[in-house]
Parts: C-alpha cells; sequence; structure tokens
C-alpha cells in the first residue's frame, strides 16, 4: 500500500537565537556585546526534516510545542520546507524550547530552556501516525525525558508495522550516557552517532572499539567525524571515507543533523551503503557553507548549485 509519507520524525522542537561576532564569551557580572543576532528554526530533529524534504522526501513531524510566538517560528518553518506539522502538538500550559548559542570564533556555548521538549511521551504516537509513513526518524533521545524508556517500545511498533528505523541520540547535556543500548539499538536500522557521543556511550576512549562494541546491536553503523569524514561499518565492513573539505565554513551548526539527512534520503531511495555515506558526507558540507542549519537548503536547485560550485560534484 502506497504511503502518505515517507519519512516521519519523531522528536525535538525549539528555535535558535544564535549570537555572532562575539569577542569573548561573557564573565559573570560583567556584558558583552554581539554584532549579528539571528533567529531560526531549531533543533536536531526539526532540521533534519527540514533538510530532507528540500531533498525531495515526503516528511511529516511529531513532537510538542508552546502556544506561542517561538512556536509559530518552529511551524512556519517547516511548512515552508513542506513538512507536515499536522500531527504536532500545542501545550498551551508551557513555552516552546530555545536554545541560545554565543558563537565565539570557532568556539560557541549554548543553553537551552527545554520547555514543551520535555512532555513528549510514547503516548502521543499511535499506530495510526505510524502507518502513514515508510520509515521513522528519532532524534535527540536525552533532550526527551519523556521518551526515556519508551524509544524501544516506539521503534519496535515501527519494525512490526514494516516501516525501516534511523536514530541519532545527538549529546546528553548531563552526561551520564544513559541509554539502554539493548533495548534500542536492536530495533535500529541505521544508528548515527558523531564520534565524540559513541566513544561516551560506550565508555571507550578509542574509536575502533566502541565501534566493535555496538555493532552488534544495530545493522548499519555511521559515525560522523566532522572534518575528518566518516566511518560506517555494515556486513562486517568498516569503511572510512574522507570529507568534501569546505575551507570557508561559515556555520558547523546543523552540519551532523544535513549528514542524516543525506544519509536517510539515499537509504529510503534504495541506495547502496557506499552511496549513502557518501551523499550524507556531501549534504553535510554543504550546510556549512550558510549559517543556521537549514539555510544552505533552500530549495533543491540550489542544493545541487552548491554542491556543483564548491565541492565539484553534480547532482
Amino acid at each position: 500500500m502506497e504511503k502518505k509519507y515517507d519519512v516521519l520524525v519523531v522528536g525535538e522542537l525549539n528555535v535558535d537565537l544564535i549570537l555572532d561576532k562575539i569577542e569573548k564569551f561573557p564573565e559573570v557580572g560583567k556584558e558583552v556585546l554581539a554584532q549579528k543576532m539571528t533567529l531560526t528554526l531549531g533543533s536536531s530533529s526539526a532540521i533534519f526534516a527540514s533538510n530532507i524534504s528540500s531533498l525531495g522526501a515526503r516528511v511529516a513531524f511529531i513532537g510538542k510545542i508552546g502556544k506561542d510566538k517561538f512556536g509559530e517560528v518552529v511551524l512556519e518553518s517547516l511548512e515552508e520546507k513542506k513538512v507536515d506539522t499536522s500531527m504536532i502538538l500545542i501545550d498551551k500550559n508551557v513555552g516552546t524550547g530555545a536554545t541560545i548559542i554565543l558563537n565565539v570564533d570557532e568556539d560557541r556555548a549554548n543553553t537551552t530552556y527545554p520547555g514543551a521538549m520535555d512532555l513528549l511521551t510514547i503516548d502521543d504516537i499511535s499506530d495510526e501516525d505510524l502507518k502513514k509513513a515508510r520509515h521513522l526518524h528519532f532524534s535527540s533521545y536525552f533532550l526527551q525525558p519523556g521518551m526515556w524508556g519508551g524509544l524501544g517500545k516506539l521503534f519496535r511498533k515501527a519494525k512490526e508495522l514494516g516501516m525501516t528505523t534511523s536514530f541519532d541520540m545527538q549529546w546528553d547535556p548531563q552526561e551520564t550516557w544513559k541509554l539502554d543500548m539493548e533495548d534500542v539499538l536492536p530495533y535500529v536500522n541505521v544508528f548515527l552517532p558523531n564520534e565524540t557521543e559513541l566513544k561516551l556511550l560506550t565508555g571507550k576512549n578509542d574509536l575502533n572499539e566502541a565501534i566493535q562494541f555496538v555493532k552488534k546491536y544495530t545493522d548499519i553503523l555511521v559515525v560522523k567525524r566532522g572534518n575528518k569524514g566518516s566511518y560506517v561499518h555494515f556486513r562486517d565492513q568498516l569503511t572510512d571515507l574522507p570529507p568534501f573539505l569546505n575551507t570557508q565554513v561559515v556555520d558547523a551548526i546543523g552540519a551532523g543533523d544535513s549528514f542524516n539527512a543525506g544519509f536517510i534520503f539515499k537509504f529510503i531511495n534504495g541506495a547502496d551503503i557506499a552511496g549513502c555515506q557518501k551523499f550524507g558526507n556531501l549534504t553535510g558540507a554543504v550546510s556549512t557553507t550558510e549559517a543556521g542549519g537549514t539555510a544552505a537548503f533552500g530549495n533543491f536547485e540550489n542544493f545541487k548549485n552548491t554542491a556543483r560550485e564548491r565541492f565539484g560534484v553534480e547532482i
């Protein structure tokens, strides 16, 4: 039966307030000036949804926001990228999540107000919702306490309904890294941590040891390595693919989520894993050519032009 959506994204929703051109990070009791401010769509899940939609996938989103101006920004931004927002839940008793980002040279500091992100639970996601899509993507597990303990059940339900699945756990602000891998990862087709996150999750200082520890749990292990490219472990083969290097990085915010969008876009369209990995490296690199996580994916033509002009790749 034909599905309404290619991808159903379940995850956190927030805006990013980005302060740029700051001389130094502020000290307690003192003030510094930023020369540039940008209010944009934030959150790993939303950036992924927006960018994979821009690539051509039919995308819907399940998450929670507040009934406020930031919530309106989230909805308008997703709808502008043709993401179906009809399943997003609005809670009038809590605010929409927001992250304040201070960029100083190549460093940054973030402070996040979770708001409605705390409140999404497995009970908010019905079988009928899942049946509408071919693929389920979940991101930012540690930012969504309402999903703690329920994520394995969500992925099991998805697999029972014939969906493929992907998962990017993202950073743990508490740095406890409490994820029940045996409960969650066997039902994940594509697991997408970055190098640092994988080491911390497994308690291994060596990346190869971390890969060996996790590979038994999931079909495809993808390790994002920033300007070092990516590793993919699939069918007992480990592939190290160099990056598409951008020598004039504007902003690395959302580059990992953009990698996810590229990899999963190719995956749901039947490409081989090597093709998925190469396209993920490319989409991650393209993301760094504009500020914010979605600006480089205004539309597919913009993306193709950037890939050709900046990285010599014809799409």
